[in-house]
């Protein structure tokens, strides 16, 4: 399984980014797919996830502000994020697992993309 992902840059504060990331697995396949970041000197946090029956789940940070989609034609997944904040700085990576719903544990994981937000 590979995860490439791409989209990530620079913005101001209450800006906007998508992010993307190209599965090399139909994203209508039984996987959960989701999007993860680590700022400097912090621990890995999830931010998003989307299971094989299109069941969503957010961290409570980014609730309102970002959007997770994925198209299946495409096979690949998105996350837009919206009203972007300092905080919001870090390297988001795209992962996937195996199963209709989606766990903590993700066997998949792409090389990450940068996102940085100035205020």
């Amino acid at each position: 399984v590979q995860l490439v992902e791409s989209g990530g840059g620079s913005v101001q504060a209450g800006g906007s980014l998508r992010l993307s990331c190209a599965a090399s697995i139909y994203t209508s396949s039984s996987y959960c797919m989701g999007w993860f970041r680590q700022a400097p000197g912090k621990e890995r946090e999830g931010v998003a996830s989307i299971d094989s029956t299109g069941s969503i789940s957010y961290a409570n940070s980014v609730k309102g502000r970002f959007t997770i989609s994925k198209d299946v034609a495409q096979n690949t997944l998105y996350l837009q994020m919206n009203n972007l904040k300092p905080e919001d700085t870090a390297m988001y990576y795209c992962a996937a697992d195996r199963g209709i719903y989606c766990s903590r544990h993700f066997a998949y994981w792409g090389q990450g993309t940068q996102v940085t937000v100035s205020s």
